[in-house]
Formats: C-alpha cells, structure tokens, sequence
C-alpha cells in the first residue's frame, strides 16, 4: 500500500527539493504530458514524458529523488493524486505516462484512459512503429474518471503503462526511446483538432 493517500498528507512530511522535485514547464499547446511517477518512483517515466512533451507540449514531473527508497513511499495512486501544480496544468491534459511492474507482458504498453480516439492513434502509431501494445490492458485501465489523465476540459485522456523491461529498454537507448516519444506525438497530432496544434 501507498505511504501517503494524497498530495496534502505526503508533503506534510516530505520535503519537496530534498525528497521529492516537480518539474512543471507550461508551453503554448493543449497538452500537457505527465509523469506523476517520475524519477526513482517508476524510474524513466520523466524521461519518456520530456521525450514525448519535446519543445512544445507542456510537461510535468514528480519526481522522486532517492533510489534507495520504496516505490510506496511517494506514490500516490493516480486517481488520488492531487499535487495542485499537476491539477492546475491537467486541465488541458490529453494523458499521461505511468510506470508499471512486469507482469507477464514484459515488454508491451497497456493503453487506457477515456480517450478512445487517442488510443486508437496511438495504438495504430506503436504498432506501425515496432512496438507492442495492448488497449484496454487486464490491469490499470486508467478508466475512473478522477484519474489524473482523464481530469481535462473534455474529461478524457489516455494513459500509457510501460513495463520496466521496456522502460529499461528505453532508457539504454536513445533512438528507440525517440521511436516511441515519435509514435505518441504522431497520435497526438493526429487527434488534436485542426489549428490547436503548438506554433
């Protein structure tokens, strides 16, 4: 079980610079990509999030900074977290990026969340790319509607959930990780309405 039920109670006694930091650039464009299990939580969730996020998309982190320490120990479960930073931004979130533990599919990304048409794209956009995915995973379906992906204007979002093999993957590879970060953006650019996309 997580430490900590929600934002308020863990920064009651964790300290934000020395346990944990938030990365949180808003940039003019509808999206923000987000990595609410980020730095030693779900480790390279940050840096698959800034590879999706580029220089357009706003992006935001929370970042644990301590590998020696628990994943319970600073994750909040998504449909809980509620870090004000990451609600104020969300509100024109299309998804976000979690972590997950192997579970028999090592290296194959659960698609979920509201947005149907989003993960439509991006399923077709990782398939076409080389990379396996599965919508509608067997776990973390990403459908509750407090999920922090789903907390947009539209109330819709997608949330990807890549095994730690394949995280690992992508953090020893920088072309495989820029093939995924491309694949989302292609789905995101083809589901963005025409004219809303980052100038």
């Amino acid at each position: 079980m997580d430490r900590y039920r929600d934002y308020v109670e863990l920064s009651a006694h964790e300290r934000e610079g020395s346990d944990y930091r938030i990365v949180a650039e808003a940039r003019n464009s509808p999206v923000v990509v987000l990595a609410p299990h980020g730095g030693s939580i779900e480790p390279t969730t940050s840096a698959i999030a800034a590879a999706i996020a580029g220089h357009d998309h706003s992006l935001y982190c929370f970042e644990g900074l301590s590998a020696q320490r628990p994943h319970s120990d600073l994750h909040i479960t998504s449909e809980l977290f509620d870090e004000p930073r990451a609600r104020t931004m969300v509100a024109n979130a299309l998804f976000a990026v979690h972590g997950r533990r192997n579970r028999g599919e090592r290296d194959t990304t659960w698609l979920g969340g509201l947005d149907r048409g989003l993960i439509g794209f991006a399923a077709a956009e990782l398939s076409s790319a080389g990379f396996k995915c599965l919508a509608d995973g067997p776990e973390l379906s990403g459908k509750a509607p407090a999920n922090i992906c789903n907390a947009t204007q539209s109330g819709r979002g997608l949330q990807l959930e890549l095994p730690r093999d394949l995280r690992d993957r992508l953090r020893g590879d920088t072309a495989i990780l820029q093939g995924f970060a491309a694949a989302i953006r292609a789905a995101i650019a083809s589901r963005l309405p025409h004219g809303s996309a980052p100038r």
